[in-house]
């Protein structure tokens, strides 16, 4: 089975060399591994350049309309059995996840997709765990539970049939997108329990109080946009307390 990764950056330089390290040391073989790029102006490119052609299969640099267009491009240039993104400030926790992942797969063919857990790490030591995102069996969305996105692993054929990251959503296209698969059509989930990656903390929807406003507000809108119900008052608690009561569950 082809894995097809995919990296989306800008002004990644500070971190997407171990990224891209953490691809290489990967000790399955079948990967392409893409890298879309919206014309960074520092050191990324020097970075990639160096990878590519060898690690980095496939790579293009131009202008986008932000990250979830950017993360579009790089799945319609996909060409694997299983698609995957994985950010350019997260690495692997280990050499054999994708490994692991694939197996998976072939124990369950059933599988539409995959999902794992994570750490979040801290910016300067990514040996500095912070957070255990254990994501446990699968539940409602408006119960609060969701995968945590850079650790699901899904067939190519659920993105050619439900489609692609909405742009409507600026903070949650992420959460729309999972919403849509998982609970509206039902995709087939395997839960693989161990993390898979690790995360730098940060993000864009983590610089500000009123980012995390906004996210929930743009979740709320994704359940009412596939046509899912949920109760608008009580969600922000069912989704923000479980994930705080992690960070003292390292």
């Amino acid at each position: 089975m082809k894995v097809s990764l995919i990296t989306v950056c800008y002004n990644s330089s500070t971190t997407l060399k171990d990224t891209i390290e953490s691809v290489k040391r990967q000790t399955y073989s079948d990967i392409e591994y893409i890298i879309v790029d919206g014309k960074s102006k520092d050191k990324t490119l020097d970075i990639v350049n160096s990878y590519h052609p060898g690690v980095v299969t496939k790579f293009i640099s131009e202008s986008d309309k932000g990250l979830y267009d950017a993360m579009n491009k790089g799945i319609k240039m996909a060409t694997g059995d299983i698609i995957a993104l994985i950010n350019s400030d997260d690495l692997f926790c280990d050499d054999e996840a994708l490994e692991k992942i694939v197996r998976e797969f072939k124990n369950s063919p059933e599988a539409d997709a995959v999902y794992a857990d994570l750490y979040y790490v801290s910016q300067n030591n990514t040996d500095n765990i912070v957070r255990h995102w254990i994501t446990g069996n699968q539940k409602k969305f408006k119960k609060g539970w969701h995968p945590a996105h850079p650790t699901l692993y899904l067939k190519k054929h659920v993105y050619d049939k439900f489609g692609y990251f909405d742009l409507e959503y600026s903070l949650a296209a992420d959460f729309e997108i999972m919403l849509r698969f998982i609970d509206k059509y039902k995709i087939n989930l395997k839960y693989f329990k161990e993390p898979l990656v690790k995360m730098r903390l940060g993000g864009e929807t983590n610089k500000s109080i009123k980012n995390i406003l906004n996210q929930n507000v743009e979740c709320i809108k994704a359940f009412k946009n596939n046509d899912l119900s949920v109760n608008s008052i009580l969600y922000p608690f069912y989704r923000i307390l479980p994930k705080v009561v992690q960070f003292f569950k390292k």
